[in-house]
Formats: structure tokens, C-alpha cells, sequence
């Protein structure tokens, strides 16, 4: 599938970023593997800034995943580290 803008949302109180990361959850029936893939975020380029957090929900398996915003080029083209598993049993 591709990235859904719908399932994109800040965690907390984000009205000012500062230099500290921040947080966000996104909500996916994506696997771990593809939302981790370089490129899907690419849309979201303008919000997401490297270092920032983003906590994965996977609605098809389910599973949880936490990721970090590796880079964001110039160009737009955003990449998140595969990931760390979060329990949710």
C-alpha cells in the first residue's frame, strides 16, 4: 500500500518543535518492512524533521513499531530506521 495521509497524526503537544524531536503516530495496515522502506514519507517531507520519533500501529497484524526519522534530503526524500518492535500483547 502507499503512505495515507489520514493516518498521520502528532502525539502531544507539538505547537512548538524547537530543536527537540518530535513525536508522532501513524496508523497503517502496512507491514513494518514497508512503511520503514526509504521513500514512504516522502509526502509528509515538509513536517517530519531527522531525529523525530514515529511510533507505527500495523491494523492488519496487529504490531507496534518505534522509528526514527534518519534522514530528510533536500530533495524531499525521507528515510526511518527499520524500526523497533513494541509489544502489544
Amino acid at each position: 500500500m502507499a503512505y495515507n495521509i489520514d493516518g498521520l497524526s502528532p502525539a502531544g503537544a507539538q505547537s512548538k518543535a524547537g530543536d527537540a524531536p518530535q513525536m508522532w503516530t501513524y496508523k497503517s495496515a502496512d507491514a513494518k518492512a514497508t512503511v520503514a522502506a526509504s521513500g514512504y514519507f516522502n509526502s509528509v517531507s515538509s513536517v517530519l524533521k531527522v531525529g523525530d520519533l514515529v511510533m507505527i500501529y500495523d491494523t492488519a497484524t496487529p504490531a507496534a513499531s518505534l522509528h526514527i526519522v534518519l534522514t530528510n534530503s533536500a530533495a524531499g526524500v525521507v528515510d526511518v530506521s527499520a524500526g523497533t518492535d513494541i509489544s502489544v500483547a
